[in-house]
């Protein structure tokens, strides 16, 4: 839809950025709101005893197709669709707002605001999307059984966290935290268009690519807010970030230190379960319907009327005018669950000022159902030079979207900048990210 299927028109207009969202700041043994963000537990562990987060934005684009050099190509819809790998791409941006947080006595607390920004595409057949995008057309027959389900998926939400931990055990050798995050969400824009269980034929003529099913698919087409009218323009999605109070999630967490002689750790770890929860969309746009989906091989559907499209609507109009569609359920009020996902990280100090952080994020929910706000599978390893007003550290990771990233950052006293993958980024990988803020510690 769109010719590149939309998402690489955000490519172009967030080249310069990418996720895990704040890698290698957020793991800091400078100990501040970003770790709280990352494990509640963190904020019985502040290097001071207040801080104020000022701003923080992150913003990520990852995919498993092309590099940073191909988005000049003028093949790229050919390089996007190539092979038979299933097409999967992630925008995901967030900023932090104003935040505070406090450790008083073995307490810790803190408030913080985030705004999410995410728009996906997941498992597409890359079979459909060059039918759709590609006007070289060849004799040819292509037989499709692609059980995943093909999703096109954007949301936008706000949240406000409120924290608390306690530090249970402080001794020389040994201190231990644990710490919980209630986050009251407001969801903005949803949209969503899930396409599951596709066998069927797509055949390509001189008159144009055509996709008939030899069994019923079953498809999910979903919208609010803003997102009901187009998914391709961003400021549809910053212009309703924040909506109507909606749902809520919460953060567990807890943090382990094992102390040298001076009271410093040798070894940090934590573990940590972020998003447990959901938010119900409501809003007059609201739109929520199942299908089952039969295209006869007497009338075939001609893929090219997708080619311009950015709105389900039109979609859903064009599969109803030609009687292909067959409404199972539809309800206005939905309910989207949030990115679960399980953080497991260990900071080792190898020598005075220098570190090295190990970091493991595991999704616990699929991003194929059609409720389901996505996650990503990050492994990484950070080393880390630290001389308490300066720090600098270099993310190496690996992900299941866009596979092995370097990156590298720093810190001045409370201003951070840093990306998770520029150096893989100008060697032509395949994400590009960056991350900036300012935050201010005292007593």
């Amino acid at each position: 839809m769109k010719k590149t299927l939309v998402i690489f028109g955000l490519l172009i207009g967030f080249g310069a950025f990418a996720q895990d969202h704040f890698s290698g700041i957020s793991t800091s043994n400078r100990v501040g709101i970003l770790n709280g963000a990352l494990n509640p537990a963190e904020f019985s562990n502040l290097s001071k005893k207040f801080e104020i987060n000022f701003f923080g934005l992150s913003l990520d684009v990852a995919n498993n197709k092309v590099g940073i050099s191909d988005l000049s190509s003028d093949n790229l819809e050919e390089l996007i669709f190539a092979g038979n790998e299933p097409v999967n791409v992630r925008f995901d941006g967030q900023i932090m707002g104003p935040g505070f947080a406090m450790k008083w006595m073995k307490w810790g607390f803190g408030i913080t605001t985030k705004a999410n920004v995410k728009f996906d595409l997941v498992d597409i057949d890359p079979t459909i999307g060059n039918a759709i995008t590609n006007n070289n057309l060849i004799l040819n027959t292509t037989l499709l059984n692609n059980p995943n389900n093909q999703r096109i998926n954007g949301t936008s939400y706000g949240e406000i966290g409120l924290s608390v931990a306690r530090t249970l055990v402080d001794n020389k050798n040994h201190t231990f935290s644990a710490g919980a995050t209630l986050k009251i969400l407001f969801p903005g824009s949803y949209s969503n268009f899930g396409l599951k269980d596709l066998n069927g034929t797509v055949t390509q003529n001189g008159s144009g690519a055509f996709l008939t099913t030899n069994q019923p698919a079953t498809l999910n087409i979903a919208y609010s807010g803003n997102l009901a009218d187009s998914f391709t323009n961003f400021d549809d999605y910053s212009k309703s970030i924040f909506g109507g109070l909606n749902g809520f999630a919460g953060d567990l967490g807890v943090s382990y230190q094992w102390k040298d002689e001076k009271s410093k750790y040798k070894i940090k770890a934590g573990a940590s379960i972020r998003n447990i929860g959901s938010m119900t969309f409501k809003d007059d746009n609201n739109y929520n319907t199942n299908y089952t989906l039969n295209i006869p091989v007497t009338n075939p559907l001609d893929l090219s009327q997708f080619s311009n499209i950015d709105n389900l609507n039109d979609v859903e109009q064009i599969l109803t005018d030609n009687g292909y569609l067959t409404e199972t359920r539809n309800k206005t009020d939905f309910k989207v669950n949030l990115p679960t996902t399980l953080a497991l990280y260990a900071d080792f100090k190898i020598v005075p000022k220098f570190y090295v952080t190990g970091y493991l994020q595991q999704k616990l929910k699929k991003d194929e159902s059609d409720n389901q706000v996505t996650a990503r599978n990050i492994v990484s390893v950070t080393p880390r030079f630290n001389i308490g007003i300066f720090e600098a550290y270099v993310p190496v990771s690996n992900d299941d979207v866009s596979g092995t990233n370097v990156g590298a950052g720093f810190r001045w006293f409370g201003f951070y900048l840093g990306s998770n993958s520029i150096v893989t980024s100008l060697a032509d990988g395949k994400q590009a990210d960056a991350y900036i803020g300012y935050r201010l510690g005292f007593l």
